[in-house]
């Protein structure tokens, strides 16, 4: 997902860091030489979501805030339903009901999946 990552995270203004007072444009400009966008899973990440059985899901509310609710079931509670779309079974909670109320308005979310035994995400 190089390109794709890169489009998101390396903003204007990010790149303007990178360049002016870092010096790290350099190492990351690779990201955006991919032919390919890959704004899709591929077999290492379906094969990497397999095993995993918790993850964090972040979501952004109307002020703008980020909320970050951590989600835990079997290894197969998270299943890539195609290359593009990633479900999960959704246990009942403590019913606040704030990450679907973020979704209702804007419907982004960022997950953060990392397999804490081999220490990499």
């Amino acid at each position: 997902m190089a390109r794709a990552f890169s489009e998101i995270a390396f903003t204007d203004s990010v790149n303007s860091m990178q360049t002016g007072m870092y010096g790290s444009h350099q190492a990351y400009s690779k990201f955006d030489l991919a032919e390919e966008r890959r704004d899709y899973l591929g077999e290492h990440e379906i094969a990497f979501l397999a095993e995993r059985d918790s993850f964090y899901m972040s979501s952004v509310g109307e002020n703008g805030w980020p909320y970050i609710q951590h989600r835990e079931g079997s290894k197969v509670f998270l299943k890539v339903l195609d290359e593009k779309t990633i479900g999960f079974a959704d246990y009942r909670g403590s019913k606040q009901y704030i990450s679907i109320g973020n979704l209702s308005v804007d419907n982004r979310v960022s997950l953060f999946i990392m397999d804490s035994s081999a220490t990499c995400r």
